[in-house]
């Protein structure tokens, strides 16, 4: 876990969100316990109750699940339910961003296939991390038949 703190987002959900970022990126497996909470707490200087808030959060999402006495260990599946949810939240809210300055800048689809096909290793983690393909991305660039109709109406 990082150890710099983003004032923008509350501790707790800086917490879960490093700890989804570990399940993604492979260094968290399923079975494996997560670190616990008073290890947490006072590796990071955060109040334990934040660390658990955190946690829970991954409970209720039904990414892990806690056994009494043993700890909170990441569940069978985790990773793919992430994975799903991950890309949609990406697809959905980040590369509409992305996608509106491709347009903006006039990058064509093979313009970008090229670039993808060439920087694909040095691209985004996010993007690595999901497992998103340059395909995925460009199809989801591509404008809908509706917004072409309407470019043409409003020439």
């Amino acid at each position: 876990m990082d150890l710099q703190w983003n004032d923008s987002e509350p501790i707790y959900r800086q917490v879960r969100d490093r700890v989804v970022a570990m399940i993604l990126d492979g260094v968290l497996k399923e079975g494996d316990p997560l670190p616990s909470v008073r290890n947490v707490a006072a590796e990071y200087r955060i109040n334990p109750l934040t660390v658990l808030k955190g946690y829970q959060q991954l409970v209720e999402e039904h990414l892990v699940e806690s056994r009494r006495g043993l700890g909170m260990f990441i569940n069978t599946g985790a990773r793919d339910l992430l994975l799903q949810a991950e890309r949609q939240k990406f697809l959905s809210e980040e590369w509409p961003r992305v996608s509106a300055t491709i347009q903006r800048l006039g990058l064509k689809p093979d313009e970008l296939q090229k670039f993808l096909s060439e920087e694909w290793p040095r691209v985004s983690a996010t993007i690595q991390r999901l497992g998103l393909k340059p395909d995925e991305l460009l199809e989801a660039t591509r404008p809908s038949p509706s917004d072409s109709d309407s470019t043409e109406e409003e020439r």
